[in-house]
């Protein structure tokens, strides 16, 4: 067996070509089936992740996308430097009416998807959406659409807000209706909003934000007719926080910065106001300034960041060790997206967790298509190997998306 040592450099599995503009925003959606890229201009690109080939092309916005997320299987959130956020309706039948040519040889504006909504939003920070399923049931009336049926559930979406640099809006959809609002505290200079993140349970609305100071706090909500109350406030960079992302567990997240700090803090709930004061879990100098895009993957085992050096750099969530540094890109690199994993999933072939922890290099999975599975169809194995596939896409200034198929 030859040593971790001896091993080549990872190379990505896939290299997806066709925006003219750094990527900004990257997202897996539709079970896997689709991954979703915006560009600094506007453009936004549905791939079949199958076959690898574009199934919808469209400009989306007037100016670059800051955000891309998933409502269901068949509605797909832009946001946009135009100040404007965009739900589009976009089916897998109706996916055949769309154009297909790649914004790199788009001469004219391309067939846009059906509009289900339009918020003015603020986009001066450059600060993304956050969104999650509503706890609550939809308010009676309110609903600025009628062609927006087959909700099955509604959203809270957060935002930085229009008038208060430090404050967040938070709108609920469909109805579009402004659901709360967090001021910004006056007791500390935060500067703007720079990343949020949002969950929701029944009544209890819980908000992580990242600012321009190096602060990061948590609100929660407990009632829709309270104010929201600030349950922990730390400062653990000193550059401009520039994402972060919740634990799937729901008891800690991390943030990343312009600095080359990663930390880790708790996501306390209400009860914790009455407990000690809270203080990060982790805090760690990686050496490394730039780091964006962080995100954890769903099985929380790992998380990845964007790096302006052009690196993508994977870690452990348990331990904070820098486990791969995927390099292929020749320019900086600005967002990172997981596919959707299975928690029961094997690690056929690949570390066990323990092992995962102490690592320092990358294992490449089989992409070879599964030739166990029952008498299918070649496209429907094809399918389902683009769908059970560990991906972590990552969106470059080169205008190109790397796909890597790890752990």
């Amino acid at each position: 067996m030859p040593s971790h040592q001896s091993l080549p450099p990872a190379q990505p599995a896939f290299i997806l070509r066709g925006h003219s503009a750094q990527i900004h925003a990257v997202h897996f959606t539709q079970n896997n089936a689709r991954l979703l890229t915006g560009d600094a201009e506007g453009w936004l690109i549905s791939w079949n992740l199958a076959f690898k080939r574009p199934v919808a092309v469209w400009k989306a916005h007037g100016n670059a996308i800051l955000g891309v997320g998933s409502w269901g299987d068949d509605k797909i959130i832009t946001h946009g430097r135009d100040h404007k956020l965009i739900v589009w309706q976009l089916q897998y039948a109706a996916e055949e009416q769309m154009d297909r040519v790649l914004p790199v040889n788009a001469t004219d504006l391309a067939k846009q998807p059906w509009i289900l909504h339009v918020l003015p939003v603020n986009t001066l920070n450059f600060c993304s959406f956050a969104m999650c399923l509503d706890g609550m049931p939809p308010p009676q009336g309110g609903s600025k659409t009628i062609q927006d049926t087959g909700i099955t559930q509604s959203i809270l979406i957060a935002i930085p807000s229009a008038v208060d640099s430090g404050g967040i809006d938070i709108y609920q959809l469909p109805s579009e209706s402004h659901a709360a609002v967090i001021t910004a505290d006056r007791n500390i200079t935060t500067g703007m909003v720079m990343a949020l993140s949002i969950l929701a349970e029944t009544s209890r609305i819980q908000v992580a934000a990242g600012y321009e100071s190096g602060h990061t706090m948590v609100f929660v909500q407990n009632d829709p007719s309270a104010a929201f109350q600030r349950l922990y406030c730390a400062q653990t960079h000193s550059q401009p926080i520039l994402s972060l992302s919740i634990s799937p567990s729901h008891d800690h997240y991390f943030t990343s910065a312009a600095d080359a700090v990663i930390a880790k803090h708790p996501f306390p709930s209400a009860q914790s106001i009455w407990k000690a004061e809270l203080k990060p879990l982790k805090v760690i100098q990686t050496k490394h300034s730039g780091q964006q895009g962080l995100q954890a993957r769903s099985d929380g085992r790992v998380f990845a960041t964007a790096g302006w050096d052009a690196r993508i750099r994977v870690y452990a969530a348990k331990s904070m060790k820098e486990v791969a540094v995927l390099k292929w890109h020749k320019d900086g690199c600005y967002a990172t997206a997981f596919a959707t994993v299975e928690q029961s999933t094997s690690l056929t072939g690949l570390q066990t967790p323990e092992e995962l922890e102490d690592d320092h290099t990358v294992t490449i999975a089989d992409t070879n298509l599964d030739q166990n599975l029952p008498s299918t169809t070649v496209q429907e194995r094809r399918d389902n190997k683009a769908q059970t596939t560990h991906w972590l896409a990552a969106g470059s200034k080169d205008g190109k998306v790397s796909l890597w198929d790890i752990y």
